[in-house]
């Protein structure tokens, strides 16, 4: 039962093959495993790649299901069509498009599987190159958001020198007026006398105007600390906005990006080894010698090309004989009088009947 199935998926005539010889169908049951294997490793490779697009099993399986569909028909047309001639240089000409179609479908099997094997390294790779750009997007979305708060830091600085000079002020008049009252400057009389007191009143004066300007620059220095704060708050969400598409990038791109970025001497192994899993059905048939399968399929091809050959040779003799007796008939029947004389009295009765329903027409319209 197994065989059988196996023989089917060779592409091979099995009312031929139940003739031959149990070798024979044995060789050809080996070849269709491989086509069979080879589309289960395509389903295997198809579906893992889907999955790392779309996220979903179920469709990853389907799609996956379709491609190997797909590679089993391609591999059993392959095989089905690669027949054994008499020259061998004939068989590698007819063989060089298959042999680069097969190649194409080891290179397309291959790589999702090299994918899977190397995960572990690929996702490494992936960790280091998340980092980066996660480091990059934090730079970049910083640059927009630095000058302006290197500005309004600024103002805060400048709104603070404003009050750290007039309390500078206020307490050099404040130093003034005390050493008046202790008469160690100014008039150095002591007590608390005329220039005492303009010099007490400048104090207050200048002490009433650092206040005013402490309470206006601390609500200047408020906001702008507010405008700060919403700066960077806006900042580290649009930080926190774009992780996680960071975090996702780890589709099918990145891994063969990945992938290309590792020692090449494994994934050429790897690949050389379906190379030789796909094309080892091809170059088996090659280099066999003709069996009794290939001898009775070329018996039964050539037996229908003497057949059809010999229809179409009879068809053409029918025709032949047909034109030929045709155009003697006719033109033996040209010559007859009778003939003649028949289709002409015919022809003047079909006159003189359109005539009448002519006149008939021309009455009944007066």
């Amino acid at each position: 039962m197994l065989q059988q199935f196996f023989i089917l998926c060779s592409g091979a005539d099995t009312s031929i093959l139940k003739t031959c010889s149990k070798g024979e169908q044995s060789k050809y049951g080996g070849i269709g495993a491989t086509v069979f294997f080879t589309a289960l490793m395509a389903f295997i490779a198809s579906s893992y790649a889907l999955y790392r697009v779309f996220d979903s099993i179920y469709i990853s399986i389907f799609f996956g299901l379709i491609w190997a569909l797909l590679i089993f028909n391609l591999d059993r047309f392959i095989i089905s069509t690669i027949k054994k001639r008499d020259d061998f240089k004939k068989e590698i000409v007819q063989a060089i498009p298959r042999i680069i179609l097969a190649v194409i479908i080891a290179i397309v099997i291959s790589k999702p599987l090299e994918m899977k094997i190397f995960e572990k390294e690929i996702n490494q790779i992936l960790l280091e190159q998340k980092n980066e750009l996660s480091l990059a997007n934090q730079q970049q979305i910083l640059q927009q958001y630095t000058p302006e708060i290197m500005e309004l830091e600024k103002n805060i600085t400048q709104l603070k020198n404003d009050i750290l000079l007039k309390e500078m002020e206020t307490n050099t008049l404040y130093d003034i007026y005390i050493s008046e009252a202790e008469g160690t400057a100014g008039t150095k009389l002591l007590g608390k006398g005329p220039v005492y007191k303009e010099k007490r009143e400048k104090h207050d004066a200048s002490l009433t105007e650092l206040q005013q300007l402490k309470e206006k620059n601390n609500q200047k220095i408020s906001l702008t600390e507010t405008q700060i704060a919403s700066l960077k708050k806006e900042y580290h969400n649009n930080v926190n906005n774009a992780q996680p598409i960071i975090d996702n990038f780890d589709g099918l791109m990145a891994r063969i990006n990945a992938l290309e970025k590792l020692p090449w001497l494994p994934s050429f192994f790897i690949f050389f080894l379906f190379l030789a899993i796909e094309t080892s059905p091809l170059i088996a048939k090659l280099l066999s010698p003709k069996g009794e399968y290939d001898w009775k399929l070329e018996e039964e091809e050539s037996n229908l090309k003497t057949s059809i050959a010999n229809k179409v040779n009879q068809q053409n003799h029918v025709l032949e004989t047909g034109t030929f007796l045709n155009e003697k008939i006719y033109s033996e029947i040209k010559e007859e009088e009778e003939v003649y004389a028949y289709k002409k009295n015919k022809a003047q009765e079909l006159l003189k009947k359109q005539a009448d329903a002519f006149l008939d027409m021309q009455i009944k319209n007066i």
